[in-house]
C-alpha cells in the first residue's frame, strides 16, 4: 500500500484486533521542484517510487514529499519549523538547485542548508541525514560552478552524511528524460533519479529496519 503524502499530517492506523500497529518511521523529501515532481502526477515523482521500493522490502517507512517548486535553500528553511512538527527518522535535503540557476552566493546556500541539518538534529538528534548533490550548467561560469558544486560534498563530510553526488545523473541533459524546459525529469526521468536516490538511501533504511 503506497503511504506517499505530501506535507500532511502522519495519522496512526489502528487495527481493531491486534490494536495499534507499530508506528512507521518518516522520511522527509525537503525538496524543490524535481521531489515536487513538477508537471507530472505525485505519484510519478521520485518520492513516490522510493515509497514503492520501500515497501516492496516490507519495511515500515512513510514517505512525505514536502518538495515545493520554485523554492531556495532559504525558502526550504523558512518552512522547516512547520514540516518538523512531526517526528522524522530521515531527512532527504534536496535544495540548492534554484540558488544555483539564479547564481545566488553559494556561501549562501551553504548556510542555509547547514541551518537545516541543524535544526533537525537539534530536534530529532538520530535523524539520519541524507544530502542530494546538484551542479549548474556551464552557463554560470567556472569559477561559479566550482563553488556551487563543492557544497554538497562539503556539507556531507561536515554532518557525516550520505550524499548523492548528482540527483540527476544520467538525466540532467537527456532530452527524451526531461520535460520540453530541458530542465525537469519525465515520469522516465524520475524513475532514473529514483535509482541515484535509492543507491544511496538504502543502505541508511536498512540499518533503521532491523
Amino acid at each position: 500500500m503506497a503511504r506517499i503524502l505530501r506535507c500532511s499530517i502522519i495519522l496512526p492506523i489502528f487495527f481493531a484486533i491486534t490494536g495499534a500497529a507499530p508506528a512507521a518511521k518518516n522520511i522527509l523529501f525537503l525538496g524543490d521542484s524535481i521531489t515536487a515532481g513538477y508537471g507530472l502526477e505525485i505519484s510519478e515523482a521520485y518520492p513516490a517510487l522510493i515509497q514503492a521500493k520501500i515497501d516492496a522490502q516490507h519495511w515500515n517507512f512513510a514517505v512525505i514529499n514536502a518538495g515545493q517548486s520554485g523554492d531556495t535553500s532559504a525558502g526550504g528553511l523558512n518552512r522547516l519549523n512547520w514540516l518538523l512538527k512531526n517526528h522524522i527518522d530521515v531527512l532527504l535535503l534536496e535544495l540548492g538547485g534554484n540558488d544555483g540557476l539564479r547564481g545566488l552566493p553559494a556561501e549562501s546556500t551553504k548556510k542555509n542548508l547547514q541551518t537545516i541539518i541543524e535544526r533537525s538534529k537539534k530536534l530529532y538528534p538520530n535523524v539520519k541525514i541524507v544530502i542530494a548533490g546538484m551542479k549548474v550548467p556551464p552557463n554560470m561560469g567556472a569559477d561559479y560552478a566550482k563553488q556551487f558544486n563543492a557544497i554538497f560534498p562539503e556539507l556531507a563530510k561536515k554532518n557525516q552524511a550520505a550524499l548523492i553526488p548528482f540527483i540527476l545523473e544520467g538525466v540532467g541533459g537527456v532530452r527524451e528524460l526531461n520535460l520540453a524546459d530541458g530542465i525537469h525529469p519525465t515520469a522516465k526521468g524520475h524513475e532514473k533519479v529514483a535509482a541515484n536516490v535509492w543507491k544511496v538511501l538504502e543502505p541508511q533504511l536498512r540499518g533503521l529496519s532491523k
